[in-house]
């Protein structure tokens, strides 16, 4: 997580738990200390809509969690920050792709991107794409559903 303030509302979940920090803008001359972070799965509990939600929707409020603490504070993540997410928080179904054209296609897209950043529906499409060509969704197509 790379720490990034996007609200004063994203402000007051990092600083949860820590009562010496203020909300409060600072200088941003005057040393401060960084907050500390707070894990997915904690900012995932405190979404009040998500304590009964399906794991469809815990899954998807996950990867925006994962997006938005990564993300730059316009809400875009710079290339090489998507590629050390699927390299950290992807490696399954990244894993073993680097060889195959689908995988290197998708990868020199990023690369050509002319933003050079990815708002939140790019980086969806990326990972759905990725997903869709891995390895690992096949074996989990063989998974038993039935007994």
């Amino acid at each position: 997580m790379c720490g990034c303030m996007h609200s004063t509302q994203d402000q007051a979940l990092h600083l949860e738990g820590d009562p010496s920090l203020s909300a409060a803008p600072t200088s941003t001359l005057a040393p401060r200390k960084m907050p500390k972070s707070i894990s997915v799965s904690k900012q995932l509990a405190s979404v009040k809509a998500l304590r009964k939600g399906s794991d469809l929707e815990k899954a998807i409020a996950t990867i925006a969690l994962i997006f938005r603490n990564s993300s730059d504070p316009d809400g875009k993540l710079g290339k090489a920050t998507a590629k050390n997410l699927l390299q950290t928080q992807f490696r399954n179904f990244t894993e073993g792709q680097e060889t195959k054209p689908k995988y290197k296609d998708l990868l020199s897209e990023l690369d050509e991107h002319t933003e050079n950043k990815l708002d939140f529906e790019d980086f969806m499409i990326l990972l759905l794409s990725i997903t869709v060509t891995s390895e690992l969704l096949q074996n989990i197509w063989s998974v038993k559903i039935r007994k």
